[in-house]
């Protein structure tokens, strides 16, 4: 059966990192993920998972700039990219997380094309460093209503970098919530896809709350997931409508 990380970027988000660990530990979650943890030590949170028999799973890189979003494909912030990669990098492997998300950016149409190159290169030059410290990269396509202009919006696009990259810890991150709000047909992408996925992400569609209401039939969803042969972590990365506590009770139909 699946099993369920607690991304605390949006889980308990008001509270301090290392008292979001506690919680998630608390309230049954075995794993958890991370936005941008740099501000908390990666030494007090790799030993308070050690503590809570946590498993941390992946932190993203930096945003940039208010409306960048990420600097892997910007033109011209090569040196910045390089820079905030190696401060992930240098705290994950720290901290003891496996995975960054790397987090392209906001970009104009006219400069697709020279976008397309640097998120290569920048990837290239950025996987080949995480690959001496068995650090998988991990690409994520964000829905357009979300995250306008953002530098990819659907699987296949993620995908065609991943395959222009030639690395092998290069992997997609399968959110199903933006695949249901960007493209539809979730479960047909999650078979084509399957391969090359290193972390699956979940939430409600169209609301992005508990994985209970709105348009995908999760249970349907996590059944063809398994039946696929995913044995990785399933994010629960979703907006809670109230406080988190109260709605958890989605978990218990996927409880062995």
């Amino acid at each position: 059966m699946a099993r369920f990380s607690a991304n605390l970027g949006f889980l308990w988000s008001a509270l301090p990192l290392l008292e979001r660990i506690e919680l998630a530990a608390q309230n049954g979650f075995k794993a958890i993920e991370l936005h941008w943890p740099y501000d908390t030590s990666p030494e007090s949170v790799r030993d308070t998972c050690k503590r809570l028999g946590l498993t941390l799973l992946a932190a993203n890189t930096p945003l940039g700039q208010p409306g960048e979003s990420g600097l892997a494909a910007l033109p011209g912030r090569e040196a910045d990219f390089q820079k905030v990669f190696q401060q992930s990098l240098e705290w994950c492997v720290t901290a003891g997380a496996p995975a960054i998300h790397v987090m392209p950016g906001v970009i104009k149409e006219s400069q697709r094309g020279i976008a397309t190159q640097t998120m290569i290169n920048n990837l290239q030059w950025a996987a080949d460093l995480a690959a001496l410290k068995g650090i998988t990269l991990l690409l994520e396509a964000i829905n357009p209503r979300d995250k306008p202009n953002y530098f990819y919006s659907t699987q296949s696009q993620s995908n065609a970098i991943r395959e222009a990259c030639g690395r092998s810890n290069i992997k997609l991150m399968f959110d199903v919530y933006h695949v249901g709000v960007a493209e539809g047909d979730i479960l047909t992408k999650l078979a084509l896809y399957m391969p090359h996925i290193g972390h699956i992400q979940i939430a409600a569609v169209p609301s992005r709350a508990e994985p209970d209401e709105g348009e995908v039939n999760y249970p349907v969803v996590i059944k063809r997931i398994d039946e696929l042969g995913y044995t990785g972590w399933i994010g629960a990365e979703y907006k809670a409508r109230a406080g988190v506590e109260d709605g958890l009770g989605w978990l218990a139909q996927y409880k062995n």
